[in-house]
């Protein structure tokens, strides 16, 4: 009786005003669309594109069409279908609430047709697409609102973030691939023949870090990142001593390839029994080198550019100080120096149980290896270059508090370091893994190189994933190279290394899967050089 009252009173009210409850008109709609800065992702069902959000000023609205424009995009045939969903009062995407079906477009405009009865006030609809397996990583996807028809008229939307377009990734792992309910700590690298190798943690059964069942996975790309061979697992430490696999748990890997030979090492952190522990706190590890009590440096090795790999090697004893508490890898990829020696990140907590970074080296294509001397205290997680004179850069987590990197230089293979000028109070960071590179390439007939930096630019938390870049050997980042992949909320732990003599690739834990690659083009990062 009450809901009928109301209706009554609604239908009388708009008598008197002249026109039927169906009779609104388009003056009283209006309506915006949004953007937002994250990847579009190959193996997504679904890539948000834009939120329409329309504003209607009187009850009895009909949606009946939305026109869409692909302008912008760089080729239509990347997307395989576009579908519109009602995003429900709070405005956040859902795939629950289709409105209309799912279309292929064939050009660059696209009709979507249904019927939704608008509320009055604000009506949130998210536009996605699924695109298509071949979409091309140097491509970019672009897609705003033109007109929207409804029983009242039609009208034009404002787009508040008009032109930006969307970089197109692939989504490497996601939650529950192959069964495995977290991919985390990926570490990239290529190869002498230009392959790919991505390595990361498989946290089968939850997403929480050591001690739990954790192996290492690595995904193998012959093609420039544009499509990805089956996961292979390359360290696996079963049921050792009797243990169950959640207590003999194998993470952070950290890689390294030797141009010379072509060999691959991988390193991992493995421990046994600890249950409820963690190698970075308390007795999660301790002194010495005892199995089940410190926490174990791993090694394997391909000679076959990643398609096989040797059984796990048991360093610990070999390189770790007997008095340190822990010592693995640094979850990067390695260098090579122009020499020919090969320099591995590494990190650990010392006698004092303070946190440290320091180098892993081989003269001798790994047949034999040294531990340098930590780079400075109280960081961990880090990674190399080679500068201009000859010296290395280690580019390190900070551990104190303090949200900018540690920044250090040895100019003797890690017995000395000194601060870099930007230690510090450069590069910011909201207490997370980075990726330093250094990217070697041609430009007018000249030899070039530059440093890039990724990490979650924030020091509030792991969101603004992005790359940034510098000409002068890490003494200035400037802020007009510095490109945004995803404005959301991820993991972070990005790892740089080459793509091909134009292209870099980047895997990082984003927003919108466990572990992204994209393929960025060095020009893009050189915008404004003048060299």
């Amino acid at each position: 009786m009450k809901t009928r009252l109301i209706l009554f009173v609604v239908i009388l009210v708009s008598l008197l005003a002249g026109r039927s409850p169906q009779q609104a008109t388009a003056d009283e709609l209006s309506a915006v669309v949004t953007q937002r800065v994250h990847p579009v992702l190959v193996r997504n069902e679904h890539n948000a594109l834009f939120r329409l959000t329309i504003n209607a000023g009187a009850p009895f609205v009909q949606l009946r069409a939305v026109t869409v424009s692909l302008e912008g995009t760089d080729d239509h045939r990347d997307i395989d279908s576009l579908q519109l969903f009602f995003a429900g009062e709070n405005g956040e995407f859902n795939s629950a609430m289709p409105f209309g079906d799912a279309l292929r477009p064939v050009d660059q405009n696209v009709v979507v047709r249904g019927h939704a009865r608008l509320r009055k006030g604000e009506n949130h609809f998210w536009l996605s697409c699924r695109l298509a397996a071949n979409a091309r990583l140097s491509h970019w996807v672009d897609a705003t609102c033109r007109a929207i028809d409804t029983s009242a008229g039609r009208i034009e939307p404002t787009d508040r973030t008009d032109g930006l377009r969307k970089r197109i990734g692939i989504a490497l792992r996601k939650h529950y691939d192959d069964g495995v309910h977290t991919y985390r700590i990926p570490a990239l690298a290529t190869t002498p023949r230009g392959t790919l190798l991505c390595v990361y943690d498989m946290r089968r059964r939850k997403g929480r870090d050591l001690q739990e069942d954790i192996d290492i996975g690595l995904s193998r790309s012959t093609d420039g990142g544009q499509t990805w061979e089956p996961q292979q697992v390359i360290m696996d430490q079963g049921t050792y001593g009797g243990k169950p696999q959640e207590l003999n748990g194998v993470s952070d890997p950290g890689i390294i390839v030797d141009p010379a030979t072509g060999e691959i090492f991988c390193f991992a952190v493995w421990m046994v029994g600890k249950e409820g522990k963690h190698q970075w706190s308390e007795d999660g590890s301790e002194p010495g080198f005892e199995i089940g009590k410190s926490a174990q440096m791993l090694m394997v090795r391909s000679r076959d550019d990643g398609l096989t790999w040797s059984a796990p090697q048991n360093m610990t004893r070999t390189w770790k100080k007997k008095e340190w508490i822990l010592y693995v890898p640094s979850p990067q990829q390695g260098i090579a120096l122009r020499d020919g020696t090969l320099v591995m990140p590494t990190q650990g907590r010392d006698a004092e149980d303070r946190e440290f970074s320091n180098l892993l080296i081989s003269r001798d294509h790994g047949a034999h290896w040294t531990v340098s001397r930590p780079a400075s205290l109280d960081n961990s997680e880090s990674q190399a270059v080679q500068l201009g004179d000859g010296s290395i850069m280690m580019n390190m987590r900070t551990e104190t508090g303090q949200k900018f990197r540690t920044v250090a230089v040895t100019r003797d293979l890690g017995q000395t370091w000194v601060p870099h000028a930007t230690n510090r109070k450069g590069l910011i960071e909201p207490n997370c893994n980075g990726s330093l590179y250094r990217f070697d390439f041609q430009q007018k007939g000249r030899d070039r190189y530059v440093l890039l930096f990724a990490n979650p630019h924030s020091q509030t938390g792991r969101d603004h994933h992005s790359i940034q870049v510098s000409f002068d050997d890490g003494l200035h980042w400037p802020k007009e190279n510095r490109i945004l992949l995803d404005a959301f909320r991820g993991a972070g732990y990005p790892s740089l290394s080459r793509v091909d003599e134009k292209h870099v690739g980047i895997v990082y834990e984003g927003s919108q899967s466990h572990l992204v690659f994209q393929k960025i083009a060095i020009e893009e990062l050189l915008q404004g050089d003048t060299p």
